[in-house]
Order: C-alpha cells, then structure tokens, then sequence
C-alpha cells in the first residue's frame, strides 16, 4: 500500500519537476542558439563562460564587445545574457561569495552588468519597444 503524500512532499516534488522543465527548456534554447547562423562565434563565448576560472574579466568583456550584435536578434541576446548569468553565478558560488551582488550606485559595474549592457544597449530601439494598447482601457466602456 502506498503510503499518502504530506503536501511539502508534493510541492517539493512539483518544484523539481518545474525545475527539470525549466533546464531541459534553456538547454534547448542554448542547442537552438549554436545551432543557428552565429552558432560558431557563439560556440566561443559559452566555452569561455564554461571555463570561467581560466578567463581574465577583461577577456571576456572584450570578446563579447568585439561580437557584432546587430547582426544577432533579440532572443538570441536574451539567451546569451541568462548563459552569462549561470556561469558567473555558479563561479561566485563555488568561490563561497554571494551568487548576485552588484556593486553599489556609483561604484565600476560588475563584468555582468557590463555584459549585459553590451547585449541590451546596441539593439535598435524599435525592435525592443513595447508593443502599443489597441482598443480602450480594461473597464472603459465600449460604447462610443
């Protein structure tokens, strides 16, 4: 006879059941991403992000800034930024540093945020506005 769930067990097994997805979902963007057009160039950034206690901050910054990313779209960017993220977070880990901790207003920006800029900032403005309201506000009434 099997024994009932506690329902901790049952959200703790849904939570790593979520998880599963959400890997096996970014592990097939990450094979979409080097599969496509600029998966060579690309291939080069994930292995550096991959041996990350081999590279030199600099290194790393310089050769995401040499990439040309107007040739790159959006979603591959995103892709990019959350394989950045994953790497350097499981690096600070390992070193027993916190995960995330940016630098205080003010102070030089962290190699992430740096990364970041360089993916987000060079993308045509148009391409990332937000889509625009069509029709009337929730609630507005339909009636002319």
């Amino acid at each position: 006879m099997k024994r009932q769930r506690t329902a901790q067990e049952e959200k703790l097994a849904d939570d790593a059941c979520l998880l599963r997805a959400w890997k096996k979902f970014h592990r097939g963007e990450r094979a979409e991403v080097l599969a496509g057009p600029h998966g060579a160039l690309l291939n080069e950034l994930f292995r550096m992000f991959a041996n990350l206690k081999h590279v030199q901050p600099a290194q790393l910054v310089g050769y995401t800034r040499a990439i040309n990313w107007l040739e790159i779209d959006y979603p591959t960017r995103l892709t990019v930024i959350h394989e950045a993220n994953a790497a350097i977070t499981k690096l600070r880990e390992k070193q027993g540093r916190e995960p995330i901790d940016d630098p205080l207003p003010g102070a030089p920006l962290s190699v992430f945020q740096i990364i970041r800029e360089i993916l987000t900032t060079e993308f045509p403005a148009s391409s990332r506005a937000r889509p625009t309201r069509r029709g009337p506000y929730p609630g507005a009434s339909h009636e002319q």
